[in-house]
This record gives C-alpha cells, structure tokens and sequence, in this order.
C-alpha cells in the first residue's frame, strides 16, 4: 500500500480508513465524489521537507491544491507558499498567512495579479518576460520597492510528460539562457532602482524522479551568478530551483529521493560557488505535489458496468470534471474497491467518469474484481494534487467537496459545488 496515505489501515469486510476514518462512512456521510485528505500525511511531508533543507526556505506551490485549511497547515509547518494568481495570493493572505513569505509566479501576470502583489506587500516576484519588467517598475513606483527574481530557462529536459517539462527552450515559460535572454533581462531589471534584484528561479518541470537534471540545472544557475558578479558586481543572495518532485501513483512505480536531492544539491551549490569565490545564496525548493498529492484519496460511487467486445468499463459519478489529468498528460492510477470483501478474481477494467467525453477515462487497464457492480464504492489513492485545483463546471456536474480527516475525525473543508452556485453565476434571460 505504497502509494497510500501513512495511516491507512484496513478494515473488515473489504474496508478501508485513513486517518482513522472509514472511507465507506466518510463516502456515506458526505456523499460522493468526495476527496479525502489526510492532514497528518500533509503536516508529516511538511515536516520532511522542513528537516530536508534545514538551512534553506521551502514553499508549498499553491497551484497543486489550495484552501483556508491548507494555508494553515502549511503556515503551521513552517513553509512559505508559492502562488500563481491574485485569487490564490488573496486566499492565503485573508487565510492569515504572512504575505512577505509569498512568492508570485506566472508567465503572463494579469494586472490584477501585479496589483494585489504590492497592495497585499507579497516578499517577491519572479519576472517572467522582458516587457514584465517595465510593467512591474511602474506598477510599483518611482518612491516605491519590490525584491524580484528571474525565472531562467536553463536548457535542462526533465519531466514525466512533454505537457509538463518546462526546463527547455521554446515554451512559453521563462527566459532562455542559451540565447542571452536572461542575461539581457537582468540588465534591465538593474536599471530599475525600485526593483531589487534578490536571487534566480529555475523550474525543470514536473514529476521528476531522477536527481541528475537538478544538479545539472544548479551548475548552470550558478554559472549564471558567477556572470551576474562579474559583469554587474552584485552577489544574489537567493537561488530558487522549483520543484516538479515525482512521486509514485501506481505501486512499484518509482519517486524522488528528498534525502538524496538535498545531499546533492547542498553540496553542488557550496563546491560550486567555492571554487567561483562566489558567497553561497540561499537555496529555494517549491514542492507542491509532493506534499499533499499523497494525502489524498478520491472515492466514487460505480454508476454503470458494461461489457464491450473484450472490454469492460466500470463508469462511476466523477471524471474528468473533478481529474482531468488522464485526459491532459494519460496518467495511470490504481483504484481498488473498498466497502466490501469479494472472493471474485480480478478482471481487467477500464473505470471511466459520467462525462460526455470519450477520453473521460480514469483508470485504463486496472484490476478489479470482476464482480464489481453499480453501487460499489472505488477508491483512487494519490489524488491530493491536480485533480480538483484544476476541475471544471463540465456538464454542469458540480465540483466535489474536500474533507479532512485527522485522528479518526472527519470535517468538511470545501463544500460540494451545487446546481444553485451555477444559477447564481447565469444572469441572463
């Protein structure tokens, strides 16, 4: 149960509990589909990451999953928070979390996101493109002050889909390294006296499992500084290098070594910047997925079974509405049914969601039992992360609630979207 939240432990009759609570209860007592997270696996991998990089500064990224509760658990830990939006800055900040440990990304910053950056007092901004840099210097003003960074392309290949590698050149985030953009726009960011100029950023993409193309994206960042140092004379005291850590969906499958990451990271950035006589800078990780993509798990309820040729499709009441990952990237999952013993031998099933979508598929090729049938409950562990941050009003089905569980407590986080909030929102006739 690898790829389970720590706490879960079985039950009887085919059940299931996380965090102390049974997931058929929860499925009952709040309705399905419902995302269950787990707040001590949060809290815990909080604390992992914390123990990590003792000397270094560790954000949440906010676009993984964000709510009043997770801003608290996260305050709590001791980690900052990486947003991407004034509505996620605007949540945190009215959730109680400090807007100077706040840092603001985004490749194409709305003036609505600038606005709100420097009205709430976020610490930094990272400057994603030239023309952000003129903005951003006259949003804040002759008299007024901002610590910004640059988001470099390093020219690094990583990620577990090409959707999501964003260490490369031509794509849309970033400045390049290879043609002199960064280099360019760093210059321009020192013209501007209301900006200072506090560190780098570098984000290689997502799911990442092997540590190399982080050490290679480090030696090029630090490369970088070393250019800074001598063409401007400035020494930056901060490096970011994102985050994109793997974990395991499917059991076997692989995950990123924390422990080994920090090791190899530390010691490059300390052998690098010694050998340069360079003042080693701060180091930044942004994990996101990595610390609440475990503690969750998806329930639904198996609406329809149909046999197709040799195929069978189990359809249940979500989909891509609430996960449109397998449609996005075809991510693989392991669903497993839960709520009662069967003796049946497993048949492979492909679970599919209510969708008016042929691509609405959520688990393709999975083993269930082949006596699963409608009204059975289906359990879809790793689904803390990109599942319901980036759900849809598709087919006007509503997006799901969240509840937390925590020793053997259940409370409602987020509520289900209802037919209601969709009415409210149409004001025509």
């Amino acid at each position: 149960m690898s790829v389970w939240p720590a706490s879960t432990t079985p039950l009887p009759h085919g059940g299931l509990a996380v965090g102390g609570v049974s997931m058929a209860e929860a499925a009952d007592r709040f309705g399905t589909p419902v995302y269950v997270l787990d707040e001590g696996e949060v809290r815990e991998r909080c604390r992992t990451y914390r123990d990590a990089f003792p000397d270094g500064e560790v954000l949440y990224a906010a676009k993984a999953f964000l709510s009043r509760a997770m801003v608290r658990w996260v305050q709590e830990e001791g980690l900052g928070l990486d947003v991407c939006s004034a509505g996620e800055l605007e949540l945190a900040v009215t959730a109680g979390f400090p807007p100077e440990r706040i840092v603001l990304h985004g490749n194409a910053k709305s003036p609505q996101d600038i606005e709100t950056a420097l009205r709430l007092g976020v610490g930094r901004i990272v400057i994603d493109s030239p023309s952000e840099t003129a903005r951003l210097a006259a949003a804040v003003g002759p008299q007024g002050h901002q610590k910004v960074m640059v988001r470099v392309v390093p020219g690094i290949s990583a990620g577990g889909h090409e959707k999501i590698r964003t260490g490369t050149d031509n794509q849309k985030f970033g400045l390049t390294l290879t043609d002199g953009h960064a280099q360019q726009a760093i210059t321009r960011i020192l013209d501007q006296p209301q900006l200072e100029l506090v560190g780098l950023h570098c984000h290689i993409g997502s799911q990442i499992t092997d540590v190399k193309p982080y050490v290679a994206a480090l030696r090029r960042m630090v490369g970088l500084m070393v250019h800074i140092r001598e063409t401007h004379g400035i020494v930056l005291p901060e490096l970011d290098m994102g985050g994109g850590h793997g974990v395991p969906y499917r059991p076997g499958e692989p995950a990123l070594d924390l422990t080994l990451l920090a090791r190899k990271l530390r010691t490059e950035l300390v052998e690098g910047c010694t050998a340069a006589g360079l003042t080693v800078p701060r180091l930044i990780i942004e994990p996101g997925r990595a610390v609440v993509g475990p503690a969750g798990v998806a329930l639904y309820r198996v609406l329809a079974v149909k046999h197709t040729g040799d195929r069978v499709f189990v359809a249940v009441d979500g989909g891509m509405s609430d996960n449109p990952r397998p449609a996005l990237y075809g991510v693989r999952y392991a669903p497993r049914l839960v709520g009662r013993a069967s003796t049946a031998e497993p048949l492979t099933t492909t679970v599919v969601g209510r969708h008016c979508e042929a691509g609405d598929v959520i688990a393709a090729d999975v083993r269930l039992p082949a006596d699963t049938r409608p009204g059975d409950l289906i359990a879809v562990p790793v689904a803390g992360a990109y599942q319901l941050s980036m759900a849809s009003g598709y087919n006007l089905v509503g997006r799901p609630p969240v509840v937390a569980v925590h020793n053997g407590t259940a409370r409602l986080l987020i509520r289900r979207e209802t037919l209601d909030d969709f009415r409210s929102r149409d004001l025509g006739d």
